[in-house]
């Protein structure tokens, strides 16, 4: 198995937003803000080289949205994902599998493309993609908290694509078992059942942290994105998933840290905090 980084493009968020309750005071030591408020983000995508398989886990946001849209964001650096996949030896038709932790713009809005002619389509042409059920049909009829994050134009192509496929979750376990290489965890606080994977490599594993523990500067529990939809639950679910990264060594893979890429953590006085600042090529 082979695991590479990919950069599908970064943009800035409030820093408020992206850390709730918690006082900028505090939360800018670890993720330093502009004169505006706004602290850098990544869209850093992973992809999963497993035999005869190439699992992309999110796509990032595209750039078929509108000038107005991405103004919002404040888009910097050069990387894209298709130039990401391409420093790699890759192109997107060779991407087997597309899944996604969850259906919000800056997860999925890279998995479909606007063609010249203006009809959408999905970026992988020769890939599954896949969600759950219970996320999927959460998206379908958003809440008017989410509403903005869930974007048509990002999720009836894969429809009619006839790519979508479904994990099921499995009720027995705390982690669900799946064909693609990696066993997947279902968290419900930052939206309904995100999928987590955890994935076994050279004898380590590692957890795509995606929206449960956004950046470095998010692994204490009560840093939690105003974003989330039940934060007392991410609360929950956050401890009980750095327990079990602890117990198992589990490092976790940044996917909107900007600066931090992967980390091991360490039992403190003070709870779970950040060990060691790694990158995959460290392992």
């Amino acid at each position: 198995m082979n695991l590479y980084p990919i950069i599908a493009g970064n943009f800035m968020l409030d820093g408020g937003a992206m850390f709730g309750v918690v006082p900028k005071s505090i939360w800018q030591k670890t993720n330093p803000a502009d004169s505006n408020n706004m602290v850098k983000i990544a869209a850093r995508c992973l992809l999963v080289e497993d035999e005869d398989k190439l699992v992309l886990i999110d796509a990032g946001m595209g750039d078929k949205q509108s000038e107005k849209f991405f103004s919002y964001y404040y888009r910097w650096g050069e990387d894209t994902l298709e130039s990401s996949l391409k420093k790699h030896g890759f192109h997107p038709d060779d991407v087997t599998d597309v899944f996604l932790t969850h259906l919000h713009f800056d997860h999925c809005g890279g998995a479909v493309i606007k063609t010249r002619e203006g009809s959408l389509e999905t970026t992988f042409k020769n890939a599954k993609y896949w969600s759950n059920k219970d996320h999927w049909e959460w998206a379908m009829k958003p809440n008017k908290r989410e509403a903005a994050s869930f974007l048509k134009e990002n999720i009836h192509p894969i429809i009619g694509s006839g790519q979508l496929n479904y994990l099921d979750k499995d009720e027995n376990n705390y982690l669900t078992k799946s064909n693609l290489g990696f066993d997947v965890l279902f968290v419900d606080g930052h939206t309904e059942k995100q999928m987590i994977p955890i994935i076994s490599y050279k004898g380590q594993k590692i957890a795509f942290a995606a929206d449960l523990v956004p950046t470095h500067g998010h692994i204490p529990l009560p840093y939690i994105p105003g974003y989330d939809i039940r934060p007392l639950m991410s609360l929950q679910e956050k401890e009980l998933f750095l327990n079990y990264c602890l117990e198992k060594n589990v490092h976790l893979f940044f996917e909107h840290d900007a600066f931090v890429e992967l980390a091991s953590l360490q039992k403190t006085d003070r709870g779970v905090r950040l060990n060691k600042k790694l990158n995959l090529l460290d392992l």
